[in-house]
């Protein structure tokens, strides 16, 4: 099962997806997708790994997340805005070859026997990115998030902290 849930920064996507795992499993898994870039965001990191109780265990992966060992797990993947942001390097700004990719990576993901909890970002909803890479990475982010979205079996967009419900199985 996937579970996609977006909306912008610090609108309680992490809080929210954490409380859905600890719902569904007692011992749930943090993915962090993230490389630490620089001292602020090494703070943003340690902020949401002092939210997690001793219940979490915790795997990091840059890219290649379906290679970790999810099966039977209830995870929380936490963030495709990260994980393309990897991609996009290791891929020297392609967006198609990052697309695909990436793609490639959600339907595995979609394979596996797991309950997948995947956070994104709606950067496109925000300011228009000044330079052309920022405005080919909002593309990215677009297209990749409509990927997620088509294939989860559940969206939700977080909206000031409130859960707003696009598309659900019941």
């Amino acid at each position: 099962m996937i579970v996609y849930l977006t909306g912008g920064v610090r609108s309680g996507k992490s809080s929210f997806a954490m409380e859905l795992a600890l719902q569904k499993s007692q011992h749930p898994v943090y993915v962090a997708t993230s490389r630490i870039w620089d001292e602020d965001f090494a703070k943003r990191v340690k902020r949401h790994q002092d939210e997690r109780g001793p219940e979490w265990a915790s795997l990091e992966s840059e890219k290649d997340i379906h290679l970790l060992p999810l099966t039977g797990k209830v995870a929380v993947i936490d963030c495709v805005t990260l994980w393309l942001t990897n991609l996009f390097v290791a891929f020297e700004f392609d967006i198609e070859k990052s697309l695909a990719a990436f793609k490639a990576e959600i339907d595995a993901l979609v394979k596996i026997d797991a309950t997948l909890i995947i956070i994104s970002n709606e950067i496109g909803m925000g300011v228009h990115a000044e330079t052309e890479a920022g405005r080919k990475f909002a593309d990215l982010q677009g297209w990749a998030n409509q990927h997620v979205a088509a294939v989860a079996d559940e969206a939700i967009m977080m909206v000031s902290g409130i859960p707003l419900t696009l598309k659900s199985m019941k």
